[in-house]
């Protein structure tokens, strides 16, 4: 086992997020006003946004941690004999405080095994630094990465993919799986990172006996200070530690030994729990102020409207959910989940314009406070320069059979005959 000076930080996601920001300021306080935070960018290095991914983190750096943020670009093995690619590898080994994040976890592992990229990693952790890998950078330090993208989206079967083991090179087995709590699936089980209990269960059978599970809820961050030798929980929820058949969760704020996950302590000592269905499922509930929470509880409380021809209460769920993803958007939420709130958001209006649709002409006045709302909802969209939602509105009414006819004096609208 390497000895080490330096820290090891797992984030389920929201790294660039309100939820990290106090994180980020600490563990930068702690290295001095001088050391040097660096971006690597290598597992988004395929995507064609990856330079603005790059640049929003630096922007996020200066202005919520007031700390500047230089980049290590290395998108790829391809460049790794370029000067662009010996210029990354002289910033990550200057580096203070190296921040890692979204993109492929398999994809990364790919790069980075080729080039020296793990060994500059360990050798400043032991050096005293701080490694932040987050969300899909936290799967590839483990003994094995998992694929998320070939098995959610692609349909590969369950399998994994050799691992970086940064951990391993500081006595900890373990594979790393953020996005722990994940509830974007809404009506499916996308907890586990994606996979789902039922498929979770199956990849944990294919891993070897002694390999621990470490598992990280959203916007959650595990600091593990290997010169202190403790972790500790940061954010707004849990960190799951797991063998095959025991599991002991911690909320935020606590502490405890890396001895466990070095398997160097007794599993009574710390309260290591047998592992049941229920308590799988209890320890991955998202948190209660989480966004999607939000704009989940919004969807049944719209579609509950809708059942009980609640008019104000389906219009209000959608002024909510469209308040909701501002806020969000303000507070730094990740762009993808904003994105598929606004998905959310789209499938609402169009349920919304299939009920109206139905409706005869003769059904006008009863539908009239449903559309004076949506006609409202719609110019309050204008007035904020959404004009992609705005305009999808119109286009939902219009269908439905409802003609919007904007006018100096204001927007009036009537019933296609």
């Amino acid at each position: 086992m390497t000895e080490s000076k330096g820290v090891i930080v797992l984030m389920g996601s929201g790294e660039l997020t309100s939820t990290m920001v106090e994180v980020h300021k600490e563990l930068l306080g702690r290295l001095g006003p001088s050391a040097r935070a660096v971006f690597l960018d290598t597992p988004a290095g395929f995507q064609l946004n990856a330079d603005q991914l790059s640049q929003k983190a630096v922007d996020y750096f200066k202005t919520h941690v007031h700390r500047g943020l230089e980049i290590a670009s290395l998108k790829s093995y391809e460049t790794g004999r370029t000067f662009g690619a010996e210029k990354a590898f002289q910033t990550l080994r200057a580096a203070d405080f190296v921040l890692i994040g979204p993109g492929s976890p398999t994809y990364a592992v790919r790069q980075w095994s080729q080039s020296p990229v793990p060994d500059i990693l360990q050798k400043r952790i032991v050096d005293g630094a701080c490694l932040i890998a987050a969300s899909a950078a936290a799967l590839t330090v483990g003994s094995f990465t998992l694929p998320v993208y070939e098995i959610y989206k692609v349909g590969d079967d369950l399998h994994w993919v050799e691992g970086l083991n940064l951990l391993g090179q500081f006595g900890i087995n373990a594979v790393v799986i953020p996005h722990w709590n994940n509830a974007e699936g809404g009506t499916h089980d996308t907890r586990f990172c994606y996979m789902g209990e039922p498929r979770f269960r199956q990849l944990e059978k294919m891993l070897p006996r002694d390999a621990l599970v470490i598992g990280l809820d959203e916007h959650t961050a595990c600091i593990m200070d290997l010169e202190r030798d403790e972790a500790q929980v940061r954010g707004i929820g849990r960190v799951v530690v797991r063998t095959r058949t025991r599991e002991a969760v911690f909320s935020k704020g606590e502490r405890f030994p890396l001895a466990l996950l070095r398997g160097e302590t007794s599993t009574q000592d710390l309260r290591l729990a047998p592992l049941q269905p229920e308590t799988m499922q209890e320890a991955a509930a998202p948190p209660q102020d989480s966004f999607w929470q939000q704009v989940h509880g919004l969807e049944d409380a719209f579609r509950q409207g809708l059942s009980e021809n609640s008019w104000e209460e389906t219009t209000g769920a959608l002024l909510s959910l469209d308040d909701a993803i501002w806020k969000a958007h303000e507070q730094g939420e990740s762009e993808e989940f904003i994105s598929q709130a606004r998905e959310a958001l789209r499938d609402m209006l169009a349920d919304l314009g299939k009920r109206l649709g139905a409706a005869s002409a003769h059904a006008a006045p009863a539908v009239a406070p449903l559309v004076d709302g949506l006609i409202a909802l719609r110019s309050r969209l204008r007035d904020e320069k959404k004009w992609q939602e705005a305009d999808t509105l119109r286009l939902c009414l219009e269908q439905a059979g409802i003609i919007i006819e904007d006018a100096m004096d204001g927007t009036q609208w009537h019933v296609k005959q």
